[in-house]
């Protein structure tokens, strides 16, 4: 049987990868698994289960999935980044959502920078990348900026979420 605290990191662990990977997922091919939103949604119910506030993190997940929602129906975000913000606010504790919001904006607006600063910069001309997949999602990548087409917004969740659950704040 595997001790309380044991479970706790484990399941943080499978979180963290499963958010690196969504982002990872995101900069590739711009969508977002659903079973990574899943698999997000379930550690986080796992672990507010077991600090006993499922309840608060279903109603804190709810909240941020109408406001999230909204953004998507205006079309200032992805469905996927929907449902992986409400994952997220179901990963962290129910008082920490609020920090969990302003990290997700504040990484965004970082993501943001970035990348204008990359469409000035980045040549016109190829830069070789070695190895075959990561060329290509560089190569892509690139005119994505220079087009200015859509950020991978999942960049700035996973940030926002695992800042969210590496704060001194939403561990005590």
């Amino acid at each position: 049987m595997t001790d309380p605290a044991t479970l706790h990191l484990l399941i943080l662990f499978a979180a963290a990868t499963a958010l690196l990977f969504a982002a990872a997922h995101d900069v590739a091919v711009r969508t977002v698994p659903n079973a990574v939103s899943l698999i997000v949604a379930a550690a986080g119910l796992g672990l507010n289960m077991q600090g006993g506030q499922l309840f608060p993190a279903l109603g804190g997940g709810g909240l941020v999935f109408a406001g999230a929602w909204y953004c998507w129906r205006v079309g200032w975000i992805g469905g996927g980044d929907v449902k992986l913000l409400a994952a997220c606010a179901m990963l962290v504790p129910p008082a920490s959502v609020p920090q969990l919001i302003l990290s997700t904006a504040v990484a965004g607006g970082v993501l943001a920078l970035i990348y204008l600063t990359l469409a000035r910069l980045l040549p016109s001309d190829s830069i070789p990348v070695s190895g075959g997949l990561l060329r290509r999602i560089w190569r892509t990548e690139r005119r994505r900026i220079r087009r200015g087409l859509s950020l991978p917004y999942c960049c700035a969740i996973a940030a926002g979420g695992l800042l969210t659950l590496c704060s001194p704040i939403s561990i005590g």
